[in-house]
């Protein structure tokens, strides 16, 4: 996998290699794609340079220990890795957001996208998105963004589902603890 993206990282940058140096264009201050042929002075910016030695030679680390191309089928992943999300936060979320539908839930990143939906109780139609970035119960582990039809949320509006997403997560950690 490794090999893929790093020759997929090379192509593309290959392939880009040619916008915006001026050749075959006018020359003017707003050549090249998205205008950025030159400085604002008029004199031409230098691209950062790439070394082509540093893609194949984390080419040649991933082909490294005889790795072989049919390795890339094998499924070699060790079994005993468990994801990083936290299991009382992610169960929280999908409790205390339950009145909207989940459109994506991806366990190993983390994030549950969930579509529109309107409260309990009446109110805005809002979509959220939670994300869920470390193993711990702890806020600094939480990330949700509420949006209505006419845009970003209130700040005291996402706070308040952080709050009951955690206040839930603790009730549920709790609960098994008694068990």
């Amino acid at each position: 996998m490794r090999i893929i993206t790093a020759l997929a990282l090379a192509g593309a940058l290959a392939g880009c290699s040619g916008i915006g140096s001026g050749s075959g264009g006018s020359g003017s201050a707003g050549s090249g794609l998205f205008g950025g042929g030159r400085a604002q002075g008029g004199a031409p910016r230098e691209a950062p340079r790439i070394d082509p030695r540093t893609a194949r030679e984390k080419v040649e680390e991933g082909m490294a220990g005889n790795r072989k191309i049919w390795s890339l089928f094998v499924n070699d992943a060790n079994p005993s890795v468990t994801v990083a999300v936290n299991r009382y936060l992610w169960n929280a979320s999908l409790d205390v957001l339950s009145f909207l539908p989940v459109e994506e839930a991806d366990p190993f990143s983390g994030v549950i996208v969930f579509g529109w939906g309107r409260p309990p109780g009446g109110g805005r139609t809002i979509r959220a998105t939670v994300q869920i970035t470390d193993p711990a119960l702890d806020a600094r582990a939480l990330k949700v963004a509420v949006i209505t039809r006419a845009g970003p949320a209130d700040p005291d509006t996402v706070r308040a589902v952080e709050d009951a997403i955690l206040t839930r997560a603790r009730q549920l950690r709790i609960r098994d603890s008694k068990l």
